[in-house]
């Protein structure tokens, strides 16, 4: 498949700010109470921004799920869609956000060619995100899906920021 020259330019011009997000998102430690706390923030801020919307999240550290929910309108393949997108960002160790359009500013939509990878098993798109610990790097990933993939994304970064903030004001 083909990605139109526009697309390409307006991906690529994400890539940078995408990578800031994946180096200041960093946690000093996760617990398993800090995935209950995300996860219920993710589903408290997903209620109140996309009332109605069938969304799932996925938080897992180390192939271990700490937090799964599925909101009323979610199917099967919304957990597909976790489950792919959680093997992009654990495999990769960016967000699957960031991977497709990556994918996109080079003129690709598919994973199969650049990375040898089958798109049954790994999504490029967004809502997933490295679970990253300072200096550690990439331990899980957290997952949103059931929205459009821009929108997947912005409510896990939100949702992180807002973690790490109350992290930083309890220090």
């Amino acid at each position: 498949m083909a990605v139109s020259l526009h697309e390409q330019e307006e991906a690529g011009k994400l890539l940078p700010g995408l990578l800031e997000e994946e180096e200041e998102l960093q946690f000093t430690q996760f617990t398993n109470d800090d995935a209950l706390i995300l996860g219920s923030d993710l589903v408290a801020n997903a209620k109140k921004e996309y009332p109605g919307q069938g969304i799932a999240i996925l938080i897992t550290r180390n192939a271990q799920v700490l937090f799964q929910y599925a909101m009323k309108g979610t199917t099967v393949d919304s957990e597909n869609w976790l489950r792919r997108k959680n093997n992009t960002v654990v495999r990769l160790q960016h967000s699957s956000y960031y991977i497709g359009r990556s994918l996109a500013s080079k003129g690709q939509k598919e994973m199969e060619q650049s990375y040898r990878v089958s798109m049954t098993d790994y999504a490029c798109h967004g809502g997933g995100f490295p679970l990253l610990i300072k200096n550690v790097g990439c331990v899980g990933a957290i997952v949103v899906s059931g929205l459009k993939q821009d929108q997947d994304h912005t409510l896990v970064v939100k949702s992180i920021r807002e973690l790490i903030q109350r992290h930083s004001s309890a220090s």
